[in-house]
């Protein structure tokens, strides 16, 4: 099962479940502006292409609930201004 984090590992903007997220095949986590416009499509962190993070049911939160650990590069701004 998807963690579902709770930030884009990049500029920290906070993700719920239903937000406009992609990840890769390692589960980074990056909103829809930072995968878009720093990234083109690509994580990053080990070059895959990003995809859509899927929505998961508002009633299967409460028995599956999104990850609390956040993730964040903290080099990431710096290294990728926006395109």
């Amino acid at each position: 099962m998807l963690e579902l984090r709770p930030n884009c590992e990049c500029c920290d903007r906070d993700l719920p479940p239903d937000a406009d997220a992609f990840i890769c095949t390692f589960e980074c986590t990056w909103c829809g502006d930072c995968a878009r416009e720093r990234f083109g499509g690509t994580c990053p962190n080990c070059g895959g292409n990003l995809a859509p993070r899927p929505v998961r049911p508002a009633h299967l939160l409460a028995a599956n609930p999104p990850s609390t650990d956040r993730v964040l590069k903290a080099d990431c701004l710096a290294a990728h201004p926006r395109r």
